[in-house]
């Protein structure tokens, strides 16, 4: 660990575990979080309903290995994890599942868990986006809701409008002192966009425009980092579509447009019988699993304006379902900040067990939470940065660009901060950032700006002050 966050929340645990030594519950709770230290970043997908989670997860993937059914409808959290080839495991029990490629991507024998009880599956899987992280295919709210805050570090939480009921989850996770302190670790998604506006062909524009709306508002950006809004059947094809898919979508496409336009108004009549292009009713259901009514009517319009290869189609559909922006969003906000939202989860664990067995000594450590919690500067970067980009604290254009660039939107790496080549020397980066530091102290002390945005300077300050110390290290 190098951050003075992670060592502060190691420290406390390790305080916590000789206080609550006698208490096996607590202790367990303790031991668990420093081992995740060690481990990748657990990122939850998690939603109501028909939200779309395995939909995501399959799209970040980039295959189809989502969701895993069982029986019964039991409630199953399914872990997916890189490694070198395909394996299961049922917890906890522990039992090894057999594990196959199929035409959908996964299949897994589920048969021989029985009539053992389930609660996770753990799947190796080997995928890049792995790497960073463990994503996690959650059931739907609210029953999944309380393992959902004890279990992950981060959170994509997917609805369909980001209005009324579905904001209920993301207001009770910001219950306890470290909640409220850093509500960092939620990016909400606004998973069914092409469905918006009656899956109109500007559809995901629609979608992209009310997401702003939504990181503007300041009831929904205080609740979380970021909102993205998210085409997930548009996304995953994107990832993975076939070279005869590709060739039925040419087909259509080749279709007089006014004839095929007319049965691209609904799933009915672009599944039936009369149809004005060779494409046989099995290939057109087909592609309406694969892409909806809108995918369809998108990768169409697409074709015929020139996007004439399976690649290019792929690229331009993945661009536009707004997953480039949700994988940005994941690597800026949770995989860049890895180290700090551990932290984060392992003070919330702390805190919960210190206030569920209250003892000589707890208060002690809840007060030198407090105190670390106050002074995480990752957790006020976070909070700045989503500010910043959902326009609820303006500067003027030069200073935001700078002040987003300083506190980690582009990395958090000296240089990526300072926006400079990886190969700038020690000298090169000390005046630069001394520049910064200078710059910004000034911007602290000016009487025309607002107290909230001289508040900003400051953490942008703070930040600069950071630079400066980790290149005399």
């Amino acid at each position: 660990m190098t951050s003075t966050l992670e060592e502060s929340a190691w420290a406390l645990l390790r305080e916590a575990l000789d206080l609550y030594r006698d208490s096996q519950p607590a202790t367990e709770r303790l031991h668990h979080h420093l081992s995740r230290f060690g481990e990748p970043l657990r990122i939850a997908v998690a939603g109501p309903w028909q939200a779309g989670k395995s939909t995501l997860v399959n799209a970040m993937v980039g295959e189809e290995v989502a969701p895993i059914e069982v029986r019964d409808g039991a409630q199953v959290f399914t872990w997916y994890q890189d490694g070198t080839e395909p394996r299961a495991t049922a917890y906890p029990a522990g039992i090894e599942l057999p594990v196959s490629r199929s035409t959908h991507g996964l299949a897994v024998d589920i048969g021989r868990w029985r009539p053992s009880a389930v609660n996770d599956v753990v799947v190796t899987w080997p995928s890049r986006t792995l790497r960073n992280a463990t994503i996690v295919d959650t059931p739907a709210l609210p029953a999944s809701g309380d393992k959902v805050l004890r279990d992950a570090d981060a959170i994509l939480y997917l609805t369909r409008d980001g209005r009324g009921t579905d904001l209920r989850f993301l207001e009770v996770a910001q219950d306890g002192t470290v909640a409220r302190a850093a509500p960092v670790n939620v990016i909400l998604v606004l998973s069914r966009a092409d469905e918006i506006g009656g899956g109109r062909i500007d559809a995901l524009l629609a979608a992209k425009q009310l997401a702003r709306k939504h990181h503007r508002d300041h009831q929904v950006g205080g609740l979380c980092l970021g909102v993205v809004a998210l085409g997930g059947l548009v996304a995953l094809a994107g990832r993975v579509l076939t070279d005869a898919e590709f060739a039925a979508l040419s087909t259509l496409a080749g279709a007089p447009r006014a004839e095929l336009d007319s049965h691209l108004l609904s799933t009915d009549r672009f599944a039936g019988a009369d149809f004005p292009a060779p494409v046989d009713v099995a290939t057109r259901r087909a592609l309406l699993d694969r892409l909806g009514i809108f995918g369809v009517r998108l990768a169409t319009t697409l074709i015929r304006t020139g996007t004439d290869t399976r690649a290019a189609l792929a690229a331009e559909l993945v661009r536009r379902s707004g997953l480039t922006d949700l994988r940005e969003a994941v690597s800026r906000c949770f995989v860049d900040r890895a180290g700090a939202l551990k932290a984060r989860s392992a003070l919330a664990t702390l805190e919960a067990v210190l206030r569920a067995e209250p003892r000589p000594g707890a208060d002690k450590l809840l007060a030198d939470l407090e105190h670390v919690l106050a002074n995480a500067h990752d957790f006020r970067e976070l909070r700045l940065l989503g500010a910043l980009q959902g326009h609820r604290i303006r500067l003027d254009k030069p200073l935001e660009a700078e002040a987003r660039r300083l506190i980690g939107e582009n990395g958090t790496g000296t240089a990526a901060r300072l926006g400079v080549d990886q190969r700038a020397t020690a000298t090169e980066l000390w005046e630069l950032s001394s520049d910064a530091l200078y710059r910004w102290q000034e911007q602290t002390e000016d009487p025309l700006l607002s107290l909230e945005q001289r508040r900003a300077a400051g953490v942008v300050v703070r930040s600069c002050e950071g630079i400066l110390h980790a290149l005399t290290r």
